[in-house]
């Protein structure tokens, strides 16, 4: 029984030292010393660490994070049976937890029952205290800073040559157990971007004196020309030099409306051909495309943010300078131990803990209303913001237009008919013009005929034969290329609306236009209401758009947001948003699409919704999970209640530190009293930081019972 203890604390420290490469001997690693067990031995050391460490990932981080934060993170990531993919380094911070708790272990059953056990107690210790070692080393000598890593080092140093092994890992534990909700609260986006634009083919159909073969798009060339046909995605950015399609853009721009194409027209890789048959001459292939160029801006684009650090890091670094000075004016007045004492007053290390608690609890907070904050760091820099920022298309309006007016030109013709024609032409149709055409029709009641024969032409529009009568529903270039002549009026309206960023579908009866469809971009129902409650903020509104000037104008104008950058590249939402922030601004930018992604990564908070594009959901910060921009208010609100709740647990920090320096000078404090006192910081910390979460949850038991 005796040796049972030592072989735990050998096979766990084994779980810290080991690295995946083989070898026969110990060798020496930049990291750790590295023990190597071979056979049976590294077998059941593997399936023992997999095992521990899937316990972790499913039992001990949803109490961190909180499981319905964990569900919606696990939702993104569209496979609910999938783990979040943790780091290395948070995989060797669980080992440590776990080794901190063995040797606190340990040092209880060797302090008052089996002196023998202090042996390995010791060595594990030391072994514990060696990364805080080392990051201290890293931030004195190489970032020329001094951090709190020092403090901790020294205090715990102390605490283990006065012999006080129980304390000192009680404290490892909380330090590893912190590092572990750093690592949950920056979150686990995919790091991978090579499938964030969809999955590439491997093949394409490559035209060669006039016969198609198929080859690798590796072996594609500049100069070759490729068909793509309907419903198959474009490989390749290129020219159409034969054919004419509608192309979905949506995946790239964010706009929902497909883009019709033809000869001398650009198609981009990663967009989707929907109808017809697109002969494209190759410019850009692989990782020269467009999507793939984003993917290369968003790798190298400078990212404040993983250097930034949370609150309670940056105002704990700041105590560790005053708590030396006092430690070390200790030293001589009243010996080494008070000099210890001194250094675990607990200023920094309690208010790092009770930062990071308080912010896990936000967090939680928010999932429970559909809010999914990855990183806590974006909590805090929320209350800073006073510019916000947002696209245009798939933010502040919907997918799928409206049909706003209906043009009539056919003699004794109603609305009703003109609509119920179109409706049935394009009833069961996936596409977003087709649905915001039948909402119509049963906004209005109206049946849908029955379809005598119908035809999907080649380009950009349908055809069906109702009661005896040909029925074409389109564009005015499908129209005219059926040979139907276009009146007057409709040519002009067509030039009103494409000035206007409008949809227009005609309708043709047989071989006359009898009317068109006005399509308008549906603004979200709930935004003008949140436009409101943000200018009561007092904050800076602005939009983003790639669509033409008049429509970002009209939209503005109709939700009272004062700013807009109209026909804006993705490349140049960065620019627009750096811009912003070398004014002086601290700002947040809420997007969608790919075209979105560098804008996300470079505004100093991201916001992106549920149903964007992954790439978007991956990079921004924050997810509103129900679609929508309905609680981007309380987003707000909870960030100034979340920096209140820090700086009420910031304060009751301080006071047992205070009395601990002064106990120490005044009334001769030892290290136990230190501890005392600094165990009373953490714990009355942590009230403050459980309150919120603990109101919330007494608020909802309240609604439920009522």
């Amino acid at each position: 029984m005796p040796l049972a203890p030592f072989i735990i604390a050998g096979g766990l420290l084994y779980a810290t030292l080991k690295n995946n490469q083989p070898s026969k001997q110990t060798r020496k690693s930049d990291k750790h010393p590295v023990i190597v067990l071979t056979g049976k031995a590294d077998r059941a050391y593997r399936k023992a660490d997999r095992a521990y460490q899937k316990f972790i990932q499913q039992k001990i981080d949803p109490l961190l994070s909180g499981s319905k934060r964990r569900g919606q993170m696990e939702e993104l990531q569209n496979n609910q049976d999938t783990l979040p993919t943790a780091s290395e380094e948070e995989l060797q911070t669980n080992r440590f937890i776990a080794l901190s708790g063995l040797n606190m272990g340990l040092a209880t059953l060797g302090s008052y029952l089996y002196p023998p056990l202090l042996i390995p107690t010791i060595a594990l210790g030391v072994y514990l205290v060696l990364p805080m070692y080392k990051m201290t080393f890293k931030s004195l000598f190489q970032e020329r800073k001094v951090k709190l890593n020092l403090l901790a080092s020294l205090y715990l140093t102390g605490f283990w040559l006065a012999g006080y092994y129980i304390f000192a890992n009680f404290a490892y534990l909380l330090y590893f157990v912190g590092l572990k909700i750093v690592y949950q609260m920056e979150g686990r986006s995919r790091k991978n971007l090579t499938n964030l634009f969809g999955q590439q083919v491997r093949s394409v159909w490559r035209l060669v004196d006039g016969i198609e073969l198929e080859t690798p798009l590796s072996a594609l060339q500049k100069g070759d020309t490729v068909v793509v046909n309907a419903g198959e995605p474009l490989p390749v950015d290129g020219v159409i030099i034969e054919g004419i399609g509608s192309v979905d853009q949506r995946l790239l721009t964010g706009e929902s409306q497909p883009v019709e194409k033809e000869t001398g027209d650009t198609v981009f890789a990663s967009t989707l051909l929907l109808s017809g048959r697109l002969f494209i001459q190759v410019d850009k292939t692989g990782q020269n495309t467009l999507t793939a160029q984003i993917g290369e801006v968003l790798k190298q684009t400078a990212n404040y943010k993983t250097e930034t650090e949370l609150k309670g890091q940056e105002l704990a670094d700041k105590t560790v300078l005053p708590n030396l000075a006092a430690s070390l004016l200790a030293l001589p007045v009243v010996g080494l131990q008070g000099a210890v004492a001194v250094l675990g007053a607990g200023f920094g290390i309690n208010m790092r803990l009770v930062s990071l608690l308080s912010t896990m609890n936000y967090l939680t907070i928010a999932s429970r209303h559909n809010i999914l904050v990855k990183d806590g760091r974006a909590l805090e820099r929320l209350k800073e913001v006073d510019t916000i920022v947002f696209d245009k298309t798939g933010t502040l309006t919907l997918e799928q237009p409206h049909v706003a007016q209906l043009h009539v030109v056919q003699t004794g013709l109603s609305e009703d008919e003109l609509l119920t024609y179109a409706a049935t032409a394009e009833y069961r149709q996936p596409h977003p013009i087709a649905q915001a055409i039948l909402a119509e029709a049963k906004e209005r009641k109206l049946p849908v005929m029955e379809i005598e024969e119908a035809s999907y032409e080649v380009g950009y529009g349908i055809q069906v034969w109702i009661k005896g009568k040909r029925i074409r529903v389109g564009s005015r270039r499908f129209i005219t290329q059926e040979g139907v002549s276009i009146p007057s009026q409709i040519e002009t309206l067509q030039a009103t609306c494409q000035a206007q960023g409008f949809a227009l579908v005609l309708v043709a009866i047989d071989e006359q236009v009898a009317g068109a469809l006005e399509l308008h971009a549906t603004i979200r129902p709930e935004a003008k209401q949140v436009i409101q409650d943000l200018r009561k903020r007092h904050l800076s509104l602005a939009i983003i758009s790639g669509d033409q000037e008049e429509p970002t104008q009209k939209l503005a104008l109709e939700l009272g947001i004062e700013n807009y950058f109209a026909n804006t590249l993705p490349e140049n939402k960065a620019k627009l948003i750096k811009q912003l922030q070398e004014e002086g601004r601290v700002v947040c930018f809420i997007g969608d699409g790919i075209n979105d992604a560098i804008a996300l990564k470079q505004a100093d908070v991201s916001i992106s919704l549920r149903g964007a594009t992954t790439i978007a959901t991956d990079t921004a910060q924050i997810v509103l999970m129900d679609q929508s921009l309905n609680r981007l208010d309380y987003l707000l609100a909870l960030a100034h209640q979340f920096d209140k709740t820090l700086q009420t647990g910031f304060m009751t920090t301080i006071v047992p530190g205070v009395i601990c320096i002064g106990g120490v000078f005044v009334a001769g404090f030892g290290m136990i009293a230190a501890e005392i006192l600094f165990q009373l910081g953490f714990f009355s910390g942590l009230g403050v930081a459980m309150k919120p979460l603990l109101n919330e949850k007494n608020d909802r038991n309240s609604k439920c019972r009522k």
